[in-house]
């Protein structure tokens, strides 16, 4: 599945993958939506959680992501969620245990993440501000998930071939962005919503981080 013994780094996802963050990123977007007069259901919005803020733009509304309304709505979003969603978020079962398991094994820790300015708060309500070596937020790339550039700039910050790393996440678009980018993902179901035929790219699929890590030393993990 993958070649472990040349494994270097480890990307993460955090929104429902390091933490249970997906219904509240999707109740942020209906809520600050509605107050600019923009009626989307919660199921529409769900099914894209993941993905980048520019591809939900532009499906939802068909604006660009640095249109003067985007940036209001994106300004509105972060707000909520950092005030009335994330301190009230809690990690996925075993996350702060694996991220400590991977780097007490020297492996180079990067988040991967389709999440903007509220991403350190993110990592500090998971408790895991203390454990990654870097970051990669859809700031920093052209295009977010599920196209593979957030994986690219995650592969030069941690200094690694792309046979080196694997991804963990826990939707269709994390899977996607490692494949494009030649990184094997593992899929976590965690991040609910999503069932395992939509995890097709992925090289395994766990149910959270805590089931990742009884299993980190299994063979079938190996290459």
């Amino acid at each position: 599945m993958m070649n472990k013994t040349a494994l270097k780094a480890v990307f993460f996802d955090i929104d429902g993958t390091l933490i249970d963050s997906n219904d509240a990123h999707t109740r942020a977007w209906m809520q600050t939506l509605q107050r600019h007069g923009h009626s989307v259901s919660y199921e529409t919005i769900r099914r894209l959680i993941g993905e980048g803020s520019d591809k939900v733009f532009a499906e939802l509304l068909g604006i660009e992501s640095d249109s003067a309304l985007a940036k209001q709505i994106t300004h509105d979003r972060t707000q909520l969620l950092l005030n009335s969603f994330i301190p009230n978020l809690k990690p996925t079962p075993g996350a702060r245990e694996l991220v400590q398991r991977l780097r007490s094994e020297g492996l180079r820790l990067v988040i991967a993440s389709s999440s903007g300015e509220e991403l350190p708060a993110l990592l500090a309500q998971a408790d895991l501000q203390d454990l990654l070596d870097t970051a990669v937020s859809s700031d920093e790339v052209k295009a977010s998930k599920p196209d593979g550039d957030i994986i690219e700039v995650a592969l030069r910050k941690a200094g690694v071939h792309p046979t080196e790393a694997v991804m963990v996440g826990d939707t269709p678009y994390d899977m996607a962005a490692a494949k494009a980018a030649g990184v094997k993902g593992i899929a976590l179901r965690c991040g609910g919503y999503w069932d395992d035929a939509a995890f097709s790219d992925a090289a395994v699929i766990f149910d959270d981080p805590a089931t990742l890590l009884r299993h980190w030393t299994d063979a079938s993990l190996a290459g």
